[in-house]
């Protein structure tokens, strides 16, 4: 009870897998290829990109990046994703979120070819999840599948409470959720009385985008929390309300005045839950093993 879930071994479990499994399309001839289309100059999203080329370089995954300026038009990066779809040596394709203001994201992600679609969010792989059949799906609620799986919890029966329902987390989570025959419900901003729906969670996935937002109040003693949120905390007071004084967390914001927060009050909710994972640290290095298992399930399919 009460203890720190670490994501670290699941995330290497897949990496190592996935190794596994490059390899062997290596020796078929196939050379798996991530395509990934960077536009703009949004700090996070080069971050997130620089993990996912090196990830793909610490597994023999060939990447090719393509920046593109953040006054890039839609019909520029439209081109784009169509050369790539056209390109056999390219299996997988990601377009890194969010884009700028003028692009429309939506045809975007219509156009990569679904069989391509790393990310999981083109209509047609979205539809085969909901109907349960085969599919690329969305990495981050993919890894934290892996994660209850390998961690043993049973799902089965189980009530799984999902906060959140954004079309990249919240509502495939809650799909691969009923997939394992959890009971589901999914909250949002205007669920009426949260933190008595949340009481009845055996699994509570939080996925919104408000830092600290589940409390112990909103959780029954002995449940799995999977944090998915990352948010930036400047305010000195609001981290007052979510960080120990003296733990290490705080000494880090009273240095740089920022600090990296989840959707779950991480302090509070170790005291109450039987495992919650820490952010940063957790969920974030599932979904990068994820796309890499994703990019070769895409390799796998087109020689098959």
């Amino acid at each position: 009870m009460h203890k720190r879930w670490a994501c670290k071994p699941v995330a290497e479990r897949l990496m190592a897998e996935t190794a596994q499994r490059v390899e062997a399309l290596k020796a078929r001839g196939v050379a798996p290829h991530l395509a990934v289309a960077l536009t703009g100059d949004n700090p996070a999203s080069h971050v997130y990109v620089r993990n996912k080329v090196k990830a793909c370089e610490s597994l023999g995954i060939r990447s090719t990046l393509e920046r593109l300026p953040a006054e890039t038009l839609s019909e520029t990066l439209l081109d784009l994703t169509r050369a790539w779809n056209r390109d056999d040596s390219i299996h997988g394709i990601l377009v890194q979120l969010p884009l700028p203001g003028q692009i429309e994201e939506r045809l975007v992600i219509e156009a990569i070819a679904p069989d391509k679609d790393v990310d999981g969010f083109n209509p047609v792989n979205v539809g085969r999840l909901w109907l349960g059949e085969d599919g690329l799906f969305p990495c981050t609620p993919m890894g934290v599948m892996a994660l209850l799986r390998d961690s043993g919890v049973q799902l089965k029966g189980k009530h799984a409470v999902v906060v959140g329902r954004s079309n990249i987390v919240g509502k495939p989570m809650a799909q691969l959720l009923l997939r394992e025959h959890c009971t589901v419900t999914l909250m949002h901003s205007r669920t009426r009385e949260p933190e008595t729906v949340c009481r009845q969670a055996d699994i509570v996935i939080a996925a919104v985008g408000r830092p600290g937002l589940v409390s112990a109040d909103w959780l029954k003693e002995g449940a799995y929390v999977v944090d998915v949120g990352i948010n930036e905390i400047t305010d000195p007071r609001l981290a007052a309300e979510l960080i120990p004084a003296d733990s290490k967390k705080m000494e880090g914001f009273r240095k740089k005045g920022r600090a990296l927060y989840g959707d779950v009050n991480y302090y509070e909710a170790k005291q109450k839950a039987a495992l919650v994972t820490p952010v940063p640290g957790g969920v974030g290095q599932l979904t990068i093993a994820q796309l890499m298992a994703n990019c070769v399930t895409a390799a796998e399919r087109s020689v098959s």
